[in-house]
């Protein structure tokens, strides 16, 4: 009897042996025939508010079902829309008037700023000719107060120093006499600005692969005077991580925000497009860099998440939004709470209340 259940565990096991060897192979053999599906994305561990995203204009209301349909899998709780800085001789040039409409029925979930398709050209042209007398003042206050009482939650996208890519090359002093008046106006709304600017703290050649112009400006001291132009004005430089010219380091970083109170930063990193100086390793999919790290814990304040996504979203590929979820979801419990929700909440909770 011993010998016969001997014999039965031994074909038993031989039989489920090849089986096994053959469901393995078969497997082996099957993935290789079947492409591997895409994973799917991973959300944010706790809901967080987007500030710098971009519509298509040619069909706002199909791009904002886009956009609230993709913050379902973000777990994003709010995001905000703008233009982004125009020229004035763009033919696709437009600004918060072609969403306000289709956002109405959304202002939980959706907000616009304002200002890049009308603001920004005014800044450009005003310091392409000198030109920035009383009546180019006047008609640039009157745009940004019409903004306001149209119902945008601040200006943006604004630029002083643009590379050229889906907009042409841009570059304005960020001192310019139009910069400190939108400062002033901002200020006394309580609003902020969002403002586009490359890192440029000496006169130097552009880096490859731009060619034109010859010669960069330097722009850290300006935009210095800028925020010391009005404390109370809210200042978000855009684009924290995502760097082209390789000085908008950590280092950087921290100087400005432990100089200037009122100045905050949103962080974009794109998988496509790293650039210089991002806070994960590998470019867009790794942990957090150290000194970066370090930072957004010793000014947690001061950080929002701006991931420049655009909806409805390019395929194929990761999108933007996936490389700043993985940093929220790395940042300790506290530091992800502010920078993913609080600091916007309180940057945009009222427009139109003064900040004292």
């Amino acid at each position: 009897m011993h010998q016969f259940f001997d014999r039965y565990a031994f074909k038993v096991i031989l039989v489920l042996g090849l089986a096994a060897s053959f469901a393995v192979i078969t497997g082996v053999l099957g993935a290789a025939k079947q492409p591997a599906s895409p994973a799917e994305p991973v959300p944010a561990t706790t809901p967080f508010v987007d500030v710098h995203t971009h519509l298509e204009p040619s069909n706002p209301a199909h791009s904002v079902q886009a956009a609230l349909q993709a913050m379902k899998r973000e777990n994003a709780a709010k995001i905000v829309f703008m233009p982004p800085p125009f020229a004035a001789d763009d033919p696709a040039r437009y600004d918060a008037e072609i969403f306000l409409p289709v956002v109405k029925g959304h202002r939980d979930k959706l907000a616009v700023l304002g200002g890049g398709g009308s603001l920004n050209v005014m800044i450009q042209e005003s310091a392409r000719s000198g030109d920035a007398g009383p009546e180019i003042r006047r008609k640039f206050k009157e745009r940004a107060e019409e903004l306001l009482r149209e119902g945008v939650a601040g200006f943006g996208e604004l630029t002083a120093e643009h590379f050229p890519g889906a907009t042409p090359y841009q570059s304005a002093p960020p001192d310019h006499p139009l910069f400190l008046l939108l400062a002033d106006i901002a200020a006394e709304h309580g609003v902020p600005i969002d403002l586009h600017m490359e890192a440029i703290p000496q006169d130097m050649p552009p880096p490859a692969p731009l060619k034109s112009p010859p010669q960069l400006h330097a722009n850290i001291a300006g935009f210095e005077r800028l925020l010391a132009h009005n404390p109370r004005a809210p200042i978000i430089w855009a684009h924290a991580g995502w760097d082209n010219t390789g000085y908008r380091t950590a280092a950087l970083c921290r100087r400005l925000l432990a100089a200037h109170p009122n100045l905050y930063m949103d962080v974009k990193i794109d998988p496509a497009k790293p650039g210089k100086n991002s806070p994960l390793a590998d470019g867009a999919s790794g942990a957090i860099r150290p000194e970066w790290l370090k930072l957004f814990q010793d000014f947690p304040d001061r950080f929002l998440v701006g991931t420049d996504q655009h909806y409805p979203e390019p395929l194929p590929g990761p999108q933007r939004w996936e490389a700043i979820v993985l940093l929220l979801n790395q940042l300790p419990d506290g530091v992800r709470q502010k920078i993913g929700m609080e600091n916007a909440v309180r940057l945009y909770s009222d427009p139109q209340r003064p900040r004292h």
